[in-house]
């Protein structure tokens, strides 16, 4: 099995992408409203805007399932990324020699 590289920077804009999503996903449904208003009733008739209302109705369940699904995601990716770095801080000072410890080093 071989290792699997990702950068920081990559966590960081996959983190920042699904925030995204997850805003576009919250605000979805007052944009279905302004699009219901858009539509009107034109020519006196307002099937259009009966189906789209219809389609609105049907997709807000399915919208909140997979908004839900999509923020355990980012929980996660954020967890991640932030653990990782921590630990590589942590690594770094534990690896890190003071100016005085380099006497007793071993040398080549």
């Amino acid at each position: 099995m071989s290792d699997v590289l990702i950068s920081y920077s990559v966590l960081n804009e996959l983190n920042g992408s699904l925030k995204q999503i997850l805003v576009e996903l919250d605000e979805a449904s007052n944009r279905s409203d302004q699009l219901e208003e858009a539509i009107g009733t034109p020519c006196g008739r307002g099937e259009l805007r009966s189906r789209a209302s219809s389609f609105e109705s049907g997709w807000d369940d399915r919208r909140r399932y997979l908004r839900d699904d999509i923020a355990k995601v980012q929980q996660h990716v954020e967890e991640t990324g932030a653990a990782w770095e921590d630990w590589d801080v942590e690594a770094s000072k534990s690896l890190s020699v003071d100016a005085g410890e380099t006497r007793d080093l071993p040398r080549a």
